[in-house]
Protein backbone atom coordinates (compact mmCIF):
# COMPACT_ATOMS: atom_id res chain seq x y z
CA UNK A 1 0.00 0.00 0.00
CA UNK A 2 1.75 3.52 -1.35
CA UNK A 3 1.99 5.82 2.00
CA UNK A 4 0.15 9.09 1.99
CA UNK A 5 2.05 12.12 2.11
CA UNK A 6 0.91 15.52 1.59
CA UNK A 7 2.97 18.29 -0.23
CA UNK A 8 3.35 21.55 1.05
CA UNK A 9 3.82 24.18 -0.92
CA UNK A 10 7.47 26.08 -0.71
CA UNK A 11 8.41 23.35 0.99
CA UNK A 12 11.96 22.56 1.05
CA UNK A 13 13.64 19.25 -0.24
CA UNK A 14 14.57 18.69 3.52
CA UNK A 15 10.85 19.10 4.73
CA UNK A 16 9.65 16.75 1.37
CA UNK A 17 11.46 14.34 3.27
CA UNK A 18 10.93 14.56 6.63
CA UNK A 19 7.66 14.51 5.98
CA UNK A 20 7.38 11.40 4.17
CA UNK A 21 9.80 9.74 6.89
CA UNK A 22 6.63 10.80 9.36
CA UNK A 23 4.51 9.21 7.25
CA UNK A 24 6.45 6.12 7.03
CA UNK A 25 6.71 6.03 10.48
CA UNK A 26 3.14 6.22 11.61
CA UNK A 27 2.02 3.89 8.97
CA UNK A 28 4.76 0.89 8.69
CA UNK A 29 6.58 1.76 11.80
CA UNK A 30 10.56 2.03 12.44
CA UNK A 31 11.34 -1.03 10.40
CA UNK A 32 9.88 0.88 7.42
CA UNK A 33 11.77 3.74 7.61
CA UNK A 34 14.46 3.41 4.53
CA UNK A 35 15.88 5.70 2.37
CA UNK A 36 14.61 4.17 -0.58
CA UNK A 37 11.10 3.67 0.91
CA UNK A 38 11.30 7.70 1.77
CA UNK A 39 12.37 8.41 -1.94
CA UNK A 40 9.51 6.80 -3.26
CA UNK A 41 6.63 8.01 -0.92
CA UNK A 42 8.04 11.65 -1.02
CA UNK A 43 8.09 10.76 -4.90
CA UNK A 44 11.69 12.13 -5.53
CA UNK A 45 14.38 10.13 -7.60
CA UNK A 46 15.95 7.61 -5.67
CA UNK A 47 19.14 8.96 -4.28
CA UNK A 48 17.46 11.93 -3.13
CA UNK A 49 17.17 11.11 0.74
CA UNK A 50 20.52 9.99 1.08
CA UNK A 51 21.45 13.32 -0.50
CA UNK A 52 19.69 15.32 2.25
CA UNK A 53 20.64 12.50 5.32
CA UNK A 54 23.16 10.28 4.23
CA UNK A 55 23.17 8.01 6.95
CA UNK A 56 19.89 6.63 9.18
CA UNK A 57 21.12 8.84 12.63
CA UNK A 58 20.93 11.79 10.28
CA UNK A 59 17.54 10.97 8.62
CA UNK A 60 16.10 10.08 12.06
CA UNK A 61 17.76 13.98 13.45
CA UNK A 62 16.33 15.82 10.70
CA UNK A 63 12.40 13.90 11.25
CA UNK A 64 12.84 14.57 15.25
CA UNK A 65 13.27 18.56 14.28
CA UNK A 66 10.73 18.15 11.31
CA UNK A 67 7.81 16.72 14.11
CA UNK A 68 9.07 19.50 16.53
CA UNK A 69 7.90 21.77 14.26
CA UNK A 70 4.65 20.28 13.16
CA UNK A 71 3.75 19.39 16.64
CA UNK A 72 4.16 23.15 17.53
CA UNK A 73 1.60 24.06 15.43
CA UNK A 74 -0.72 21.79 16.52
CA UNK A 75 -0.02 22.03 20.04
CA UNK A 76 -0.84 25.83 18.85
CA UNK A 77 1.86 27.39 21.48
CA UNK A 78 1.23 30.56 19.66
CA UNK A 79 -2.34 30.40 20.72
CA UNK A 80 -1.41 29.92 24.42
CA UNK A 81 -1.32 33.01 27.61
CA UNK A 82 2.12 34.43 27.54
CA UNK A 83 4.23 32.32 30.40
CA UNK A 84 4.89 35.42 32.98
CA UNK A 85 3.21 35.95 35.99
CA UNK A 86 -0.47 37.05 36.03
CA UNK A 87 -0.86 36.32 32.55
CA UNK A 88 -4.15 34.11 31.61
CA UNK A 89 -6.24 32.10 33.65
CA UNK A 90 -6.41 28.74 34.78
CA UNK A 91 -9.57 28.11 31.97
CA UNK A 92 -7.46 29.36 28.80
CA UNK A 93 -4.32 27.20 29.96
CA UNK A 94 -7.23 24.41 30.55
CA UNK A 95 -8.49 25.40 27.05
CA UNK A 96 -5.08 26.03 24.60
CA UNK A 97 -3.86 22.54 25.57
CA UNK A 98 -7.13 20.24 25.96
CA UNK A 99 -7.75 21.45 22.44
CA UNK A 100 -3.88 20.81 21.62
CA UNK A 101 -4.35 17.89 23.31
CA UNK A 102 -7.60 16.59 20.91
CA UNK A 103 -5.99 17.77 17.53
CA UNK A 104 -3.01 15.00 18.24
CA UNK A 105 -5.95 12.15 18.73
CA UNK A 106 -7.98 13.76 16.45
CA UNK A 107 -6.60 15.82 12.96
CA UNK A 108 -2.77 14.79 14.05
CA UNK A 109 -3.61 10.87 14.70
CA UNK A 110 -0.58 10.42 12.44
CA UNK A 111 1.87 12.43 13.68
CA UNK A 112 1.47 10.90 17.61
CA UNK A 113 1.91 7.57 16.00
CA UNK A 114 5.18 8.79 14.40
CA UNK A 115 6.09 10.60 17.70
CA UNK A 116 5.92 7.54 19.42
CA UNK A 117 7.45 5.31 17.48
CA UNK A 118 10.55 8.04 17.58
CA UNK A 119 10.39 7.97 21.08
CA UNK A 120 10.87 4.07 21.59
CA UNK A 121 13.86 4.25 19.05
CA UNK A 122 15.51 7.73 21.19
CA UNK A 123 15.84 4.94 24.16
CA UNK A 124 17.84 2.60 22.06
CA UNK A 125 20.19 5.55 20.74
CA UNK A 126 21.53 7.79 23.23
CA UNK A 127 22.43 10.02 20.33
CA UNK A 128 19.46 10.57 19.07
CA UNK A 129 17.97 10.86 22.43
CA UNK A 130 19.17 14.28 22.46
CA UNK A 131 17.84 15.65 19.60
CA UNK A 132 14.17 14.37 21.11
CA UNK A 133 14.72 15.63 24.20
CA UNK A 134 15.64 18.98 22.91
CA UNK A 135 12.73 19.30 20.91
CA UNK A 136 10.50 18.24 23.18
CA UNK A 137 11.35 21.00 25.57
CA UNK A 138 9.89 24.17 23.73
CA UNK A 139 6.56 22.90 25.40
CA UNK A 140 7.50 21.84 28.61
CA UNK A 141 9.14 24.96 29.22
CA UNK A 142 6.44 27.00 28.08
CA UNK A 143 4.08 24.60 30.45
CA UNK A 144 5.97 25.33 33.01
CA UNK A 145 5.87 28.87 32.34
CA UNK A 146 2.18 28.76 32.75
CA UNK A 147 1.41 26.93 35.75
CA UNK A 148 4.64 29.70 37.62
CA UNK A 149 2.18 32.49 36.21
CA UNK A 150 -0.98 30.81 37.63
CA UNK A 151 0.67 30.20 41.11
CA UNK A 152 1.87 26.93 41.00
CA UNK A 153 3.81 26.26 44.52
CA UNK A 154 6.04 23.55 42.25
CA UNK A 155 5.76 24.16 38.77
CA UNK A 156 8.37 21.94 37.36
CA UNK A 157 6.04 18.66 39.42
CA UNK A 158 3.37 20.45 38.54
CA UNK A 159 4.12 20.55 34.46
CA UNK A 160 5.50 16.84 34.22
CA UNK A 161 1.96 15.64 35.81
CA UNK A 162 0.35 17.88 32.73
CA UNK A 163 2.61 16.13 30.34
CA UNK A 164 2.64 12.90 31.38
CA UNK A 165 -1.66 13.05 31.95
CA UNK A 166 -2.14 14.59 28.30
CA UNK A 167 0.80 11.60 27.34
CA UNK A 168 -1.08 8.62 28.74
CA UNK A 169 -4.26 9.49 27.70
CA UNK A 170 -3.00 9.81 23.94
CA UNK A 171 -1.11 6.62 23.95
CA UNK A 172 -3.97 4.60 25.70
CA UNK A 173 -6.18 6.50 22.23
CA UNK A 174 -3.68 5.86 19.55
CA UNK A 175 -1.96 2.95 20.46
CA UNK A 176 -3.54 1.45 23.92
CA UNK A 177 -6.56 -0.08 25.29
CA UNK A 178 -8.67 2.98 24.68
CA UNK A 179 -8.05 2.80 20.96
CA UNK A 180 -11.77 2.54 19.35
CA UNK A 181 -12.71 5.52 21.36
CA UNK A 182 -11.39 9.09 21.06
CA UNK A 183 -12.80 11.37 23.81
CA UNK A 184 -14.68 14.45 23.01
CA UNK A 185 -13.39 18.26 23.39
CA UNK A 186 -15.02 18.55 26.36
CA UNK A 187 -14.64 15.12 28.08
CA UNK A 188 -10.88 16.08 27.34
CA UNK A 189 -11.30 19.81 28.73
CA UNK A 190 -13.05 18.58 32.15
CA UNK A 191 -10.09 16.45 32.65
CA UNK A 192 -7.83 18.71 32.59
CA UNK A 193 -9.73 21.44 34.52
CA UNK A 194 -10.05 18.77 37.33
CA UNK A 195 -6.34 17.93 37.16
CA UNK A 196 -5.22 21.74 37.03
CA UNK A 197 -7.63 22.80 39.27
CA UNK A 198 -6.66 20.28 41.83
CA UNK A 199 -2.93 21.03 41.67
CA UNK A 200 -3.48 25.27 42.09
CA UNK A 201 -6.07 24.33 45.20
CA UNK A 202 -3.09 24.52 47.30
CA UNK A 203 -2.30 27.64 47.27
CA UNK A 204 -6.02 29.67 47.38
CA UNK A 205 -8.01 30.44 50.88
CA UNK A 206 -10.52 28.56 51.84
CA UNK A 207 -12.98 31.36 50.92
CA UNK A 208 -11.29 31.38 47.14
CA UNK A 209 -12.34 27.38 46.30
Amino acid sequence: MPVRTARTAGASRADLVADAALALLAERGMRGLTHRAVDEAAGLPQGSTSNVARTRQRLLELVVRRLAEREARVLGLHEMPAPRAGAGSSAEVTDAMALATHRALTLNRELTLARYELALEATRRPELRAHFDAAGALFRDRLTGLVTGLGSTDPDRHALSLIAWADGLMFSCVAGSFSARVPTLEEVRVSLRELLDGMLSARRTPDER
